[in-house]
C-alpha cells in the first residue's frame, strides 16, 4: 500500500469566498503543483477552471493531472431546504471530468467563515443528519464517496458537533487536520477512533498560538490566515502529523491525503516565490515522513 498524496487550488488562495485576496491564474497554479510532482488535484473554486466538466479534465490533462473531487458547500439543516438538486448537479459534472469524492460542507448559510450561527434545534439535527445520509446513498449510487467536511464559521465545526454527526449518520468524513484542531476535536485521537470514517484526507498543520488568537477573538479566521498566522506548511506546526499518518497507516488507510495549507495572496508573486513555497516545504516532509512509516510498517 502507498499513501496517494495530492494538492488543491486554496493552498495557492482560490477560494469560493468573495473578497479572498488576489486570484492567481489557473495556468500558473497548475505549473507549480506540477513542478512539485503533484498528479492530481481539487477542482477550486468555481471560475478556476473552466465551467464544463470535460474541460476541466482537459485543461488538467495539459498539466498531467486528474481530479480528484471538489468542496461544496449546501444547506443542509433546513426542513424547507432540499440539497439534493445542487449535489446532483454535481456528481453529474464529475462524470465527465473523472472526480470521485465528494466535499460536502454544512453551510450555515452566513457570509464567510467568520460570522457566529445559532445552534441547531433538534429539528435541525436531524434534518441535517437525514440530508448527510441522502447525499451519501446519492453519491454512492454513481461510483462516488460522500465525505463531510466539518469546518470553522460551517454548521458542523465544534467537537460537540462532530461527536452528534458520527452518531447521527452515517457519511464518511473528510478528515481536516487542521479544522478539527481549530473546532476542539484531537485529530489525533480522531485518527485513532475513527480510521473507519475517514474516507479522505485534508492534511493540514496549525499554529497553536494564531489559534488562540483567533479563539480568543483577537483576530478573525480570516486576517489570521491573512496575515500568515495560522496555517503553517505541513510539519511545521503544532498538529502532531506524526501521529495522525501513523494512525492512518497502520489502519491501511488508501484513501487521498490532500496536502493543504489556506492562503490569502495580495498580489502577483516574482516566480518560483509565493505560495509554492510553503507547498514545497509541506510536501517535501510528508512524502520523506510517508516513506519512513510505510517502511516501517513493512517491516512489522
Amino acid at each position: 500500500m502507498s499513501l496517494r498524496i495530492a494538492t488543491a487550488p486554496i493552498s495557492w488562495g482560490v477560494s469560493e469566498v468573495d473578497g479572498w485576496g488576489h486570484q492567481l491564474p489557473p495556468e500558473r497554479v497548475l505549473a507549480e503543483m506540477t513542478s512539485l510532482g503533484f498528479e492530481a488535484t481539487e477542482l477550486g473554486a468555481q471560475g478556476f477552471l473552466p465551467p464544463a466538466p470535460e474541460d476541466k479534465a482537459a485543461r488538467l490533462a495539459e498539466f498531467g493531472m486528474t481530479a480528484i473531487g471538489s468542496f461544496v458547500p449546501v444547506i443542509a439543516h433546513q426542513p424547507g431546504t432540499d440539497p439534493l438538486p445542487r449535489i446532483e448537479q454535481e456528481l453529474a459534472d464529475y462524470a465527465a471530468s473523472g472526480a470521485t469524492v465528494l466535499v460536502v460542507c454544512a453551510d450555515s448559510e452566513q457570509t464567510g467563515y467568520d460570522a457566529q450561527r445559532e445552534p441547531l434545534t433538534d429539528e435541525q439535527w436531524a434534518t441535517l443528519f437525514t440530508n448527510l445520509d441522502r447525499i451519501t446513498e446519492a453519491a454512492a449510487a454513481v461510483g462516488v464517496t460522500a465525505t463531510l467536511h466539518p469546518h470553522v464559521g460551517t454548521v458542523v465545526e465544534t467537537k460537540d458537533d462532530v461527536d452528534a454527526v458520527l452518531a447521527g449518520s452515517t457519511i464518511p468524513f473528510c478528515f481536516d487536520t487542521g479544522h478539527l484542531f481549530l473546532g476542539g476535536t484531537d485529530p489525533v485521537r480522531f485518527a485513532a477512533e475513527h480510521s473507519d470514517r475517514i474516507a479522505y484526507m485534508h492534511l493540514k498543520d496549525v499554529s497553536l498560538e494564531g489559534a488562540q488568537c483567533v479563539a480568543d477573538g483577537e483576530i478573525s479566521y480570516f486576517d489570521a490566515i491573512k496575515a500568515d498566522l495560522l496555517y503553517r506548511p505541513v510539519g511545521q506546526g503544532d498538529v502532531d502529523i506524526r501521529a495522525i499518518l501513523t494512525s492512518m497507516v497502520e489502519a491501511g488507510f488508501d484513501g487521498w491525503i490532500v496536502l493543504e495549507q489556506d492562503k490569502v495572496v495580495l498580489d502577483e508573486p516574482a516566480p518560483g516565490t509565493g505560495p509554492i513555497e510553503d507547498a514545497r516545504a509541506s510536501v517535501d516532509f510528508v512524502r520523506a515522513l510517508v516513506a519512513e512509516l510505510e517502511a516501517a510498517e513493512v517491516t512489522r
